[in-house]
């Protein structure tokens, strides 16, 4: 039995609309795993900044501890 030329585009569009799922569902959890990417980045980057900030403000008690050694001289 041969099918009809509606039945056979039917069964394309629903082949079609099959993969469409497929690639929205891929999509979802790609999209999803970039979101945890994300939040860890920006977490990261807040740590970063903290350990810069407090790098700094050591290297900043330093220059005034040698500023005040350097003046007692």
């Amino acid at each position: 039995m041969s099918t009809s030329p509606l039945e056979q585009q039917l069964e394309s569009l629903e082949n079609r609309l099959t993969s469409l799922l497929a690639t929205c569902d891929d999509l979802r959890a790609e999209n999803a795993l970039l979101r945890d990417q994300q939040l860890a980045l920006i977490d990261e980057r807040s740590r970063l900044i903290e350990k810069n900030e407090t790098a700094r403000n050591k290297v900043e008690q330093m220059i005034v501890r040698l500023k005040s050694l350097e003046a007692g001289q």
